[in-house]
């Protein structure tokens, strides 16, 4: 799976979007996930986490502000587009909570991923192949409907199909959740391989520990707004303080203890 070009970048500037009118998820909000490294967004519930990912996706536009795809010196405005462009300009979407279509056939449901390279039947063949090649536990049940599997074998699914097109940016939200603890490690060790192979990922997770562990950037929201970015380790002398801002409003947030390891 090594067609597309890598180093890929994406980016909000000042971006601002609703679901409904006067009522801002992101107001303002600005960040940079540079390619081939592994941008984690972290923040209380409400923050707008999930949201951004949404606007990078394609599937909430932006009112306000720049949605950018970064190829070196080269910026390409994408804010305008819908999902299935993004898809085709080399971005993909694992969204939050199940998303498999669970009447079709494991094999079906990685078809759908390759509607962007629809035209290109001999080669969505083989990425498929490769997908199961790379994920015996799909490989297996090719032919079963999605919806007989497991909540973790469903997650692994998710992320099969959005690498069928060869995407250079990743973009996951809450890989972890609802998932047993074995395939959860699974998860984040195929984010690590997807950034190996010099893919650009952007992850939305509440379990800190493990996202922190692998992240390169993060970036930290309140209230819609990017409040600080950096390492990882950068970061860590701030966290206590961070979390304890999400709780004094009213934010849910994990303790910093325990997402360094800790008691929480």
């Amino acid at each position: 799976m090594t067609t597309r070009p890598r180093g890929l970048a994406v980016a909000l500037d000042e971006v601002t979007a609703e679901y409904f009118a006067d009522q801002p998820i992101l107001d303002g909000l600005s960040l940079h996930a540079p390619a081939g490294k592994i941008s984690v967004i972290i923040g209380p519930n409400g923050s707008g986490k999930s949201t951004a990912l949404r606007v990078l996706a394609g599937f909430l536009r932006p009112s306000r502000g720049e949605v950018w795809l970064i190829d070196g010196s080269s910026r390409t405005s994408i804010g305008a587009g819908p999902p299935h462009l993004r898809s085709g300009l080399g971005i993909g979407y694992v969204p939050q909570g199940h998303s498999v279509f669970p009447a079709m056939s494991v094999y079906d449901n990685l078809l759908v991923g390759a509607w962007p390279i629809r035209r290109e039947r001999r080669r969505a063949r083989r990425t498929i192949q490769e997908l199961f090649d790379r994920y015996p536990v799909l490989a297996g049940k090719r032919g079963a409907a999605a919806g007989s599997l497991s909540g973790g074998q469903q997650r692994i699914l998710e992320l099969a199909r959005a690498l069928v097109p060869d995407p250079a940016v990743v973009l996951v939200d809450e890989p972890s959740a609802g998932v047993a603890p074995a395939v959860a490690a699974t998860m984040y060790q195929e984010l690590e391989a997807l950034r190996d192979e010099g893919r650009t990922v952007v992850l939305v997770d509440q379990d800190l520990r493990p996202a922190l562990a692998i992240a390169d950037v993060v970036h930290v929201l309140q209230s819609g707004r990017c409040v600080s970015s950096g390492s990882s380790r950068e970061l860590g002398a701030d966290l206590d303080a961070l979390v304890r801002s999400w709780l004094s409003a009213g934010g849910d947030a994990p303790s910093a203890r325990a997402a360094r390891g800790g008691a929480s």
